[in-house]
């Protein structure tokens, strides 16, 4: 008599982000699990995970749940940019339609050291009203998205570095040089940049994690203020896990309540 094969339980993590990565490389050493990372295909030339992997929008919340349907997906983990709100209340209302557990995957903030000049904002738009009266020479890194939030004529006097890992379309800041690089980047040459370009203020997203915070120390170094620009809230009711153990945790728990 033969042995039924477990039908492996199929996860559909929302990626994008070094954690995602992580967890998908756990979650494909399972043999209890199959694994789908989905990118939103902003990015040239991804670092692609383990197991499946898919390029692209799903049209909203309905068009996501329709997707997890369609490919039985059984949980869903959304381990995406902290600041990609609309992506994490799109996945919040197709778990719900298509009744699938979800976990957000978010790495914790960053926290305020001795010595740190730090201004918080709460959008782009906030920060860019900061930025007159803090420094002339701005090092902008909070990505080629949403650059228009400091391309108003109030800011034309300042000058911006602006550093992303594609180059940025308009519209720009009036004075901007663009630097193209991606992280993980060192204190060294984040000490380096300030320097060379005589950056008075820095512009960041509280993104978290380790790879971009080099720049935070070479700040207080120098003694320039920080615009840091709060992250928006997990949707109500979605649990929280901080690292991709915890989120694997989270999984292996589903895998023993469903049996």
């Amino acid at each position: 008599m033969s042995v039924p094969v477990p039908v492996p339980v199929h996860v559909l993590v929302l990626g994008g982000t070094t954690e995602a990565r992580r967890l998908a490389e756990r979650l494909a050493g399972d043999r209890r699990v199959r694994v789908t990372t989905s990118l939103a295909g902003r990015v040239s030339a991804p670092r692609l995970p383990p197991g499946e992997v898919r390029i692209g929008g799903f049209g909203g919340p309905d068009g996501l749940a329709a997707w997890v349907r369609e490919h039985g997906v059984d949980v869903l983990v959304d381990a995406t940019h902290p600041f990609a709100a609309t992506m994490s209340r799109n996945a919040a209302e197709a778990a719900a339609q298509a009744h699938v557990p979800l976990l957000a995957l978010r790495r914790p903030g960053w926290v305020a050291q001795d010595g740190d000049r730090w201004h918080s904002a709460g959008s782009l738009a906030a920060a860019a009203e900061l930025l007159p009266a803090l420094g002339e020479r701005v090092f902008l890194t909070t990505g080629r998205m949403g650059l228009a939030a400091f391309a108003g004529a109030a800011l034309d006097d300042l000058w911006f570095l602006v550093r992303s890992v594609d180059a940025p379309g308009p519209p720009c800041p009036a004075r901007t040089e663009v630097l193209l690089d991606r992280g993980p980047f060192t204190l060294e040459g984040e000490r380096e940049i300030i320097r060379r370009h005589r950056i008075d203020v820095l512009v960041t997203k509280d993104s978290g994690g380790d790879a971009t915070a080099p720049k935070l120390a070479a700040a207080r170094e120098a003694g320039i203020p920080v615009v840091v620009v709060r992250r928006p809230p997990v949707p109500e009711g979605v649990p929280v896990a901080r690292t991709p153990e915890e989120a694997m945790e989270w999984v292996v728990r589903r895998l023993h309540a469903s049996g």
